[in-house]
Formats: C-alpha cells, sequence, structure tokens
C-alpha cells in the first residue's frame, strides 16, 4: 500500500483516522493507541504476510532483550553486554542475511573463483530503517537512557505506518512520550499535517515521477555499454539529483504530515540539503535522521574526533562507507559512501587550513556562490554511482561528464527537459522548503534539542493551495510508482 495511491488516500487514511479520532474524543486514549497500532501492522502485512510475521517476531525479540536491560539496571555489567551484543548482532545478522546474502556470496564466487548458489530471498520493506531504530534503542537502554517504555508504545515505535517503511529513522525519546499523552489534539496540528502531505505527495507525484522520464535513456545506455553524449549525461544526472530529492524528501514531508494527522511530531529529515555551502552542511541538512544515528551510533562510537586528525578522517571514511553499504548490496553504494567521506575529510582539512593562509574572514556573495556550486557538483558527481547500475556504467556517465561523450546514443525524446530541470534547480536553491511554508520551522525546543517546535498556523490561501494540489495529484495517480528509497 504506497502513500501515493487511491487505496490509501480514499480508504485506508480516512479510516485510520475516524477511528483513532473517536477513541480519542471519546477518552479512550489506550485503545486509540491501540487501534492506530494494529492499523500500522495491517498497513504493512498488506505488503506481505511473511514480512509482517518476520516483523513480529523481531519485535518480540527486541521488546524482549530492552525489557532485560532495563530489569537489570545496575546489576551485572557482563549479563547487560551479552544482552546487548546479543540484541545488536542479532538484528544486524537478519538484515545481513536478507540484504547482503547474495552480495557476499557473489564477491566470494569472483574473489576465490568458486561456483555458488545464489540465496532465494526478497528484503522486506523498511527493514533497513527499523533495524536501525531498533538497534538505538538496545543501545539507549544499555547506557540508561530510556524513560518511557511500555509494550503498548513500543509496538506503535516500531510500527507507526507513517515512519515504518523509508523513516524519518525516530528516536524513541521523540515519539513515545507522545504515544502516552491524552490531551486535546491541536487543530494546526491536523491542517499542518494535510498541507505537508499534499506538499509531500505533489513533490513526489507532480515532479519526481515526471522528471524521471530525463534519467532512464542515459543511465540504461550506459548500463548496456553505450556511451552518452555530454549533454546527456549531464541532463540525466542533474535530473537523478532533483529526482532524488523530491522523491525521497516528498515522502518524508508524507510521513511527517501524516503523523501530525493523529498529533505526533516526527523529527524533520531534510532542510535545503542542496543550498549547504560545504560536505559538512550539507549532511547536516540530507536526510538528517540518517546522519544523527551515523553520528551517535557509529561515528562517535569509532572515537569521532577526540584521537586527532588523522583517526578522524579514518572514522569519518569508516562512517560513510557503512553508511553507502546500508543503502544497497552494491560496489557503487560503497564508493558513494567513501566519496562522502573523502568529501568530508577534505572539508575538515579546509576549514583547519583557512586560519593559516589567510582566508578566514567574512563571507560575501562571489563566495558564498562559489562554495554552494562546488558543493552542489560534488554532490551531483557522487549520485552517479549511486544511481548507476554498475560501476563500469558509473565511469561512462563520468566520462561523458568531463567532456568525452559519445554521440548521443542515449536518445531523450522529452520536450522542455532543459527548462524545466532550470526552474526545479532554482526551487531546490532558492525557494524555502516545505516545512518553513507549512508554519513548521527548525528551532530547537531547549529542553529537547533534537525535536522541532511547531509554529503557526494555516491561513484559508494555504487551505486553498492544499486542495488543489490534492486534485491535482488524485488526478495524477493513473500510474502508481513506487518511491525510491524502498529499494533501499
Amino acid at each position: 500500500m504506497l502513500f501515493n495511491s487511491y487505496l490509501f488516500i480514499l480508504l485506508f487514511l480516512p479510516a485510520a483516522l475516524f477511528i483513532f479520532h473517536a477513541l480519542r474524543s471519546s477518552g479512550q486514549h489506550r485503545m486509540a493507541t491501540a487501534a492506530l497500532a494494529f492499523a500500522s501492522l495491517v498497513f504493512y502485512g498488506w505488503w506481505s504476510v511473511q514480512a509482517l510475521l518476520l516483523l513480529l517476531f523481531l519485535m518480540a525479540a527486541n521488546y524482549t532483550l530492552v525489557w532485560g536491560l532495563l530489569r537489570s539496571a545496575g546489576g551485572a555489567a557482563r549479563l547487560r553486554l551479552a544482552l546487548l551484543v546479543t540484541g545488536v548482532a542479532g538484528n544486524l545478522l537478519v538484515l545481513g542475511y536478507f540484504k547482503y546474502a547474495n552480495f557476499f556470496l557473489e564477491n566470494w564466487s569472483a574473489l576465490f573463483g568458486t561456483k555458488v548458489d545464489f540465496v532465494a530471498v526478497v528484503l522486506p520493506l523498511g527493514l533497513s530503517f527499523f533495524t536501525f531504530q531498533k538497534i538505538a534503542l538496545l543501545v539507549d537502554a544499555y547506557q540508561g537512557r530510556v524513560r518511557h517504555f511500555d509494550v503498548l508504545g513500543y509496538i506503535l515505535f516500531v510500527s507507526f505506518f507513517p515512519q515504518l517503511i523509508a523513516g524519518p529513522i525516530v528516536h524513541h525519546s521523540e515519539v513515545m512520550p507522545q504515544f502516552a499523552l491524552n490531551g486535546p489534539m491541536r487543530k494546526t496540528d491536523f491542517a499542518q499535517g494535510l498541507m505537508l502531505f499534499a506538499i509531500g505527495l505533489s513533490k513526489k507525484v507532480l515532479v519526481a515521477d515526471t522528471i524521471a522520464q530525463f534519467v532512464g535513456p542515459a543511465f540504461d545506455a550506459a548500463a548496456l555499454g553505450q556511451l552518452p553524449s555530454v549533454v546527456q549525461a549531464w541532463t540525466a544526472t542533474v535530473a537523478y539529483t532533483l529526482q532524488l530529492y523530491f522523491d525521497f524528501s516528498g515522502y518524508s514531508d508524507m510521513a511527517i504530515g501524516l503523523a501530525l494527522l493523529f498529533g505526533i511530531r516526527l523529527p524533520p529529515n531534510f532542510n535545503s540539503p542542496y543550498k549547504a555551502l560545504n560536505i559538512i552542511e550539507f549532511w547536516r541538512q540530507w536526510h538528517m535522521t540518517l546522519s544523527r544515528f551515523l553520528r551517535d551510533y557509529l561515528y562517535v562510537p569509532l572515537g569521532g574526533n577526540r584521537h586527532g586528525e588523522v583517526r578522524r578522517f579514518a572514522n569519518l571514511l569508516v562512517t560513510m562507507v557503512l553508511g553507502g553499504l546500508w543503502h544497497g548490496a552494491a560496489w557503487t553504494f560503497v564508493l558513494w559512501g567513501a566519496l562522502h567521506g573523502i568529501f568530508l575529510a577534505i572539508n575538515h582539512l579546509w576549514i583547519a587550513l583557512r586560519p593559516h593562509i589567510g582566508l578566514i574572514g567574512p563571507s560575501n556573495f562571489f563566495t558564498r556562490l562559489a562554495s554552494r556550486t562546488v558543493t552542489f557538483v560534488a554532490v551531483v558527481t557522487a549520485w552517479v554511482f549511486f544511481r548507476a547500475a554498475d560501476l563500469n556504467s558509473a565511469v561512462l556517465i563520468l566520462r561523458a561528464m568531463a567532456g568525452y561523450g559519445g554521440h548521443g546514443e542515449a536518445t531523450m525524446d522529452v520536450a522542455y527537459g532543459p527548462e524545466i530541470l532550470v526552474t526545479l534547480l532554482a526551487i531546490v536553491w532558492f525557494a524555502p522548503n516545505s516545512l518553513e511554508l507549512t508554519g513548521l520551522c527548525f528551532r530547537r525546543e531547549p529542553a529537547a534539542p533534537n525535536r522541532i517546535r511547531f509554529a503557526g498556523a494555516m491561513s484559508p490561501q494555504w487551505a486553498v493551495i492544499c486542495g488543489l494540489l490534492l486534485a491535482l495529484c488524485l488526478m495524477s495517480l493513473t500510474q502508481v510508482s513506487e518511491f525510491l528509497y524502498f529499494q533501499f
């Protein structure tokens, strides 16, 4: 069941909202929470009953481990460590089997020249995302940072359908306390949630799915060994850069908007990342909840920046390589992560060197423009590995982008391509983002640094815009397409 489908928009969502708010308004808050948890399990089970059974098994296993960690707080250190290691290793083994078994077998066969039988597995949707959430909960329980924990809240934390499939990757401290609240829901939450859902849906249906037609021909031709022209390579790569942003940020907008319809506030996932002036800033604004997880549960435990610059750069590289591998079981993703690790190391090195070469001081329009341009080109170049079918096709695309293109075997029968891409680039570079448009800001609450403060309300004008966007999207749902991040 897709967010961008008639079944979800016209049947599942209205039914879930009606039952939840009917129970909540009658004072049956626990029943409303239970109904929302059940609806979330139905939503996930719609994809695959087998995947739902796996989710339930992992849910029960992790609940038992977290319960054991909380019960043994202040007790035997070895027992607590054993519970933590069992939980983290078990979750990673499940993820490794479903996502990386064939990748490992393929490379083992190529390395040793042995013939192996590949495993017939189907990656359950959302496994990468909710695996990270459960690992974070285990680590926090081990470190004594879990304060709100009950079985119903835990079930909803794991299965909450707005963010179950593709994030945001939520922290338990952000949502579990909210599941326990029983006060009246704010009308502005519902209004802003509906507007944010409409914006996210239009990003996916009206923008991302439209510019997808610019992406395929050049990358498909490269996968067949054909060298695209310079214009085709750059058009396809920039189009994919925009498609990925509008597709995934659209999903995140819909997730945050849907959660608001139920009175739950999820953390932001995008904050105009293509406006970033450097790679460090880009990763603070792109897929923000994944960046936070990689920082808190991988980079910092590896040592962070506490053991000198060389160790810091090594930790950055390891973190980003593993982050790339998390996205997909292919060497293209590993190289994409490695590139960003190198970019981050260079960025930190440049910051350290600037005062010594006299380049510190207030920035002006031209330096900011140059910084944004260099950052954007670096990000676009790295996306080639993210999108390419294999390393050979990635090299062909990069060769063409560098000026060694062919004669245009990859035909693109698309009118007004450059004009559309230039318009979209202007939007992502200069326009306010969706959370700013809907009155949701990124200022932090002093007592909860990982949560955003929601402010403002929809005007009648925004209500009209919301209705028009939803109507346009509903008329455009003739060919429903999955979100790009579902493959990860």
